[in-house]
């Protein structure tokens, strides 16, 4: 078998069989390396020179590559915490809710206000307010009382705030955009060969965007009747809590829109400047007083240790992209494809969109799927005629397939943690299957008829 094939069979089993994909990624770089003959160490000649480089030190060298996009999550992790220690997210959690109270909404109206505002929230968790899923655990569970007076379907919800979380990254370019379309996509294309200089990001998801709009209506669609649950006592509780949050502060409220403006016009301003944005409006949290002194090293260890896992995952596959490149096995491999699709491009983009699917929903990182296949679908693209841009929409889909539907993903564990906070909403039955169905399938094809006409 081809050491490429095996190092990510080895990694997917492992995955699927809840190895921690950290741990799953080295032992599938190791496998792969030595599979292929490379030897563990460096092996040196009589002069004590490096005469061929072991997996090991392959794998070490590939590390350098995912540090810069983790240090990267690393701050958006210190500058989210910063946001939700202004205590400004559950401020105005509270404060919806008393309006929500106090306002006699029709329930129809209510229940279309209440969507929009999870679906806006979805959007600029990734962007505007790069807090991730840090939202839904503070807006979420004080609503459910709400949600279930208006018997809306908590699938629904799932679908809602997981289109906000996986479409945003995938197609607008700033906060977590930055980092999956600039400094993972397109960075990988270009360092595996193809120039992609020039090219409109953009305009090669846009497609692909397409479906995921079009699974979030069906979504509308297939949750639109009541469904009842029961009002807990945990529901009442998060409600009444919310109720009394302090009025939102007027200073604090100020200091937290300058952070989030000065971070996104940094972005706005500057190619790559997500870190240094991040880095600048935590500064102005600082500055302004909203985090102390003496507050600086919690909030920043609380947010490390937010985004701390993806970070490992990210540079880990960078280390098992290095080695599988290393192995010299990925050019036979794609000859090997090429023969086997007979140069038919709708055959060879279906079969790279399957294999994103499947090694998406195993990891349950699209940002750390990219690496991984990025260095076998360039060359195959190439050797298939693929326009650069058919390929940044065709590796772009294929690791952003199965974010939505993985047991193991931020996109549905995160709706997850704030809808079942009540034991009403079960985490493969109501987010992994809906979002699985209502998104990989409609992404799927948008992303290979992107495929065939770009």
């Amino acid at each position: 078998m081809n050491a490429v094939m095996m190092g990510v069979l080895v990694m997917l089993i492992l995955s699927v069989a809840r190895v921690h994909v950290v741990l799953s990624l080295v032992i599938g770089a190791f496998v792969g390396g030595l599979w292929a003959g490379l030897p563990l160490a460096d092996v040196l000649d009589a002069a004590g020179k490096v005469s061929q480089k072991g997996v090991m030190t392959h794998f070490q060298d590939g590390l350098a590559g995912g540090a810069k996009i983790a240090l990267s999550y690393a701050m958006l992790g210190a500058f989210a915490m910063a946001i939700t220690h202004s205590g400004l997210p559950k401020q105005v959690a509270g404060m919806a809710i008393r309006k929500i109270d106090a306002q006699n909404h029709s329930g129809g109206s209510l229940k279309w206000i209440l969507l929009m505002g999870l679906l806006a929230m979805g959007v600029m968790s990734q962007n505007v307010v790069p807090i991730h899923i840090a939202f839904i655990p503070m807006i979420v569970p004080p609503l459910l009382l709400v949600f279930n007076k208006l018997q809306i379907d908590r699938r629904l919800l799932a679908c809602v705030m997981t289109f906000g979380l996986v479409t945003t990254y995938m197609f607008l370019p700033y906060g977590f955009g930055a980092i999956f379309l600039n400094k993972i996509l397109l960075a990988n294309i270009q360092s595996a060969g193809m120039a992609v200089q020039g090219i409109n990001v953009m305009s090669a998801m846009a497609i692909p965007a397409l479906g995921m709009v079009v699974g979030l209506i069906l979504a509308f669609v297939h949750y639109r009747k009541p469904r009842v649950y029961q009002d807990k006592h945990s529901d009442a509780q998060a409600h009444d809590q919310a109720i009394v949050q302090p009025a939102v502060s007027t200073y604090r409220s100020w200091v937290a829109a300058a952070a989030i403006a000065v971070c996104f016009a940094i972005q706005l301003l500057y190619d790559d400047a997500l870190l240094l944005g991040a880095l600048v409006g935590f500064a102005v949290f600082m500055m302004l007083g909203v985090v102390r002194r003496n507050e600086v090293d919690d909030v920043v260890n609380q947010g490390i240790r937010m985004m701390a896992m993806i970070g490992f995952i990210m540079i880990a596959a960078q280390g098992f992209a290095e080695v599988m490149k290393a192995t010299g096995e990925i050019k036979p491999l794609v000859d090997a494809s090429a023969a086997l699709f007979s140069g038919s491009k709708a055959a060879a983009a279906f079969a790279m969109l399957a294999v994103g699917l499947l090694v998406t929903m195993g990891i349950g990182s699209s940002f750390s799927t990219l690496p991984i296949i990025t260095a076998i679908y360039v060359p195959l693209c190439m050797s298939l005629g693929f326009s650069p841009l058919a390929t940044v929409a065709i590796i772009g889909t294929a690791g952003a397939l199965g974010d939505a539907g993985s047991p193991a993903s931020d996109s549905t564990l995160g709706p997850t943690s704030g809808l079942n906070v009540d034991g009403q909403h079960d985490h493969m039955k109501d987010s992994v299957i809906p979002t699985f169905i209502h998104y990989n399938i409609p992404l799927f094809v948008a992303g290979w008829i992107a495929a065939m006409v770009l």
